[in-house]
């Protein structure tokens, strides 16, 4: 028989998914089993489904041979780390992602990704939460550079994901390489579809009854006039909803796609910048991250500011183009 204290870190997990963690090597088969007939929570029979509080002491019927083996993990090869760190404590951890490293994983690149990166950087300090893998609170594109967001535990990332759902708590502000003349602010509002087929959107007007809303704040911060007569524009944007593929949906509805961007860019623009600049994907980097508003255990983050420079590649452009490229 083995008795676990249910720890604020591990809080608000599913009592068959926290089981998988614990005893990571047991078959899922088996975990339902274990649920039903060698598990209790305070002193009973729970469904699959309980979630965990903290504080629940969790009784497995199990001996500690066997109890050993379904927990032995596979060692794991660790990826390089390439990703730079901006801030971090007991709860969250904020990174910048590079340049053509994924998120999480897909169908073809399963372990060299951020969130692999980031649990082996945070094994190698010490993290000893058995049964809890450190995950985002939100998501970049492969191709989109800059501030990602970890919570530490379930409590962390549950906050944090709803501040960033509570519009107005977190504003989320990206830096981008815009077509065109921008000279004053855009207020972008609209409605978003998303194409399955095709892994692109279309962008609605706002009275439509079709599609989700959404809406963006495109500031210009400096117009570079090329040789050729046209111009492109450093731009700010603030994301006050957040879909997929907003930004570069909404600045090319509006007639300023992002340079380099091979969905919704303008093909000539993209030709340019990949002679001119070698720049292989879209001009897109999440550069600030402002909290206004902290939630419960994330109370204390009220009023702090995350901040990614330009990557460096992205930074020699804007270089480039103040010198008159």
């Amino acid at each position: 028989m083995h008795t676990i204290t249910i720890s604020e870190t591990d809080e608000g997990q599913r009592l068959d998914r926290y089981l998988k963690k614990f005893l990571s090597s047991a078959p899922l088969s088996l975990i339902y089993k274990i649920c039903r007939k060698d598990a209790k929570v305070n002193g009973q029979r729970r469904q699959v489904d309980y979630m965990m509080q903290a504080g629940d002491e969790l009784t497995l019927y199990l001996t500690d041979d066997r109890i050993g083996e379904l927990s032995r993990r596979k060692k794991r090869a660790r990826s390089k780390r390439q990703f730079g760190i901006i801030y971090e404590d007991d709860r969250i951890l904020v990174v910048s992602k590079p340049f053509g490293l994924l998120t999480h994983g897909d169908s073809v690149e399963k372990k060299d990704t951020l969130v692999n990166q980031v649990s082996g950087y945070l094994l190698d300090k010490g993290f000893s939460a058995r049964t809890f893998t450190p995950s985002p609170v939100n998501r970049l594109d492969r191709n989109t550079t800059g501030i990602v967001v970890f919570g530490k535990d379930p409590k962390a990332i549950r906050d944090f994901s709803a501040m960033i759902r509570h519009g107005g708590d977190v504003d989320k502000y990206y830096l981008t390489l815009a077509a065109g003349e921008i000279t004053e602010t855009l207020d972008l509002r609209g409605r978003m579809v998303k194409d399955e087929a095709t892994n692109t959107v279309r962008v609605l007007p706002e009275d439509s009854d079709e599609g989700r809303f959404t809406h963006t704040v495109a500031r210009p911060v400096k117009v570079f006039t090329l040789r050729a007569g046209e111009a492109f524009t450093l731009t700010e944007v603030l994301l006050v909803t957040g879909r997929p593929h907003q930004i570069r949906a909404d600045l090319a509805a509006a007639g300023h796609p992002v340079i380099g961007d091979r969905k919704y860019g303008d093909a000539a623009a993209n030709r340019y910048a990949e002679r001119k600049f070698s720049l292989p994907a879209q001009f897109l980097h999440a550069s600030r991250l402002h909290v206004n508003k902290g939630h419960e255990s994330l109370d204390y983050l009220a009023g702090m500011d995350f901040e990614s420079p330009l990557p460096e590649n992205l930074a020699a452009i804007v270089a480039a183009l103040e010198g008159g490229a």
